[in-house]
């Protein structure tokens, strides 16, 4: 038995722990406008990962033709057709498996009472703000994946022409909706 004036308090939680299966939420009293960058759910790499293996098998299937129709229009040709086509079967393996992992790991979001801000990119960096004032209107969608996983993809439609649809996937579908909600016009009137 441990005597409770010697052990330790726990841990605190931190402020994106969740449960198992459950994206990440604020700790409770914590509102969602709390200006702090935070990251994508993590599920959003499965998600990444599914999709990029479809795409994957869908090429590999081409490659397949491919080098069967060499194989018989041109056998001289068949041995850097199989080397060609192995090389785009490995760099697509690669970008199915690593790639969403390394976008996950920089790709982060902060919402406050001003609007959203939101950073993404890995070769190329690319940070989007978008204040409350400009918010035409906000949507959440789901793929049949993304719903599988309970995850959806917020999308911010504003006014103006440059980035006049900016998305954020990646976040838990709970998540992605109270942060629409935030978004919309405060009066609730449609200022047109």
């Amino acid at each position: 038995m441990s005597d409770p004036e010697t052990t330790p308090p726990p841990a605190p939680v931190p402020a994106l722990a969740a449960a198992p299966g459950e994206g990440p939420r604020p700790a409770a009293g914590d509102p969602i406008t709390d200006g702090a960058w935070h990251r994508l759910d993590p599920r959003y790499v499965d998600v990444e990962r599914i999709g990029r293996w479809i795409v994957t098998c869908v090429v590999s299937f081409g490659l397949f033709l491919h080098l069967l129709s060499t194989l018989f229009a041109d056998e001289g040709r068949f041995a850097i057709t199989a080397a060609a086509d192995a090389a785009v079967l490995a760099l697509l393996a690669w970008w199915s498996f690593q790639w969403p992992a390394i976008a996950y790991r920089r790709a982060s979001y902060r919402l406050d009472d001003r609007g959203i801000e939101i950073r993404r990119g890995v070769i190329w960096r690319r940070a989007v703000v978008v204040p409350r004032s400009r918010v035409q209107h906000t949507d959440v969608a789901q793929g049949p994946v993304q719903r599988l996983y309970g995850l959806g993809t917020l999308i911010v439609h504003t006014a103006g022409t440059e980035h006049a649809k900016v998305e954020l996937p990646g976040l838990s579908h709970a998540l992605a909706m109270r942060i629409r909600d935030h978004l919309l016009p405060a009066g609730g009137d449609d200022a047109v």
